[in-house]
């Protein structure tokens, strides 16, 4: 079975390594969220372009389960406050991308690189909103939000470029296709 030809998901083809390759990601994203790249007045941090990779490989229940509870987890054990706003923003962020791009078969070619861009920017979106909002509500002031938001920006768009670099220059995409379909 090939991507290319086929419209049936790893989930539904085979659960053991949708299961394997779900709890990789969710693992990898709880790792880089316990450490974040210090910039002047903030930290950027990596699990962005984890969760943005997962979503342009996996289908979206897999995605919810990298973004959403990844990011909670990952909150959970290193930074707690927030952890509510990652389940929803990450976990919002990477359901939409996956279904925006599982729209279009995962074949390396032009069509599904843009579509795969504009899924990661409107996941880039929700991640900023979802994140301003968040801790809005969060630290009680909008203010504190707003010093903020730069670094949501920077972080969202790390997570952009991280992903597609991964998936489509770095040849994950590939790697991704040999491992779930052709080793059967």
């Amino acid at each position: 079975m090939n991507t290319v030809s086929s419209n049936k998901s790893l989930k539904e083809t085979d659960k053991v390594r949708w299961i394997t390759v779900t709890a990789v990601f969710l693992a990898l994203n709880i790792a880089v969220s316990s450490f974040g790249i210090p910039v002047p007045g903030g930290h950027l941090y990596l699990c962005d372009t984890v969760i943005c990779t997962a979503a342009l490989l996996l289908d979206p229940f897999g995605a919810f389960i990298v973004g959403g509870i990844g990011s909670f987890l990952g909150d959970m054990f290193f930074y707690q406050p927030p952890m509510y706003v990652s389940l929803v923003t990450h976990g919002l962020q990477a359901v939409v991308i996956a279904l925006i791009v599982g729209r279009v078969k995962k074949a390396e070619n032009k069509k599904y690189f843009i579509v795969s861009l504009i899924a990661v920017l409107i996941g880039a979106v929700i991640m900023v909103v979802g994140y301003t909002l968040g801790k809005t509500y969060v630290y009680a002031t909008f203010e504190y939000a707003m010093i903020k938001l730069p670094y949501e920006i920077a972080q969202a768009l790390l997570g952009v470029v991280g992903s597609l670099l991964l998936c489509f220059k770095g040849g994950l995409i590939k790697v991704y296709n040999r491992f779930v379909y052709n080793s059967k």
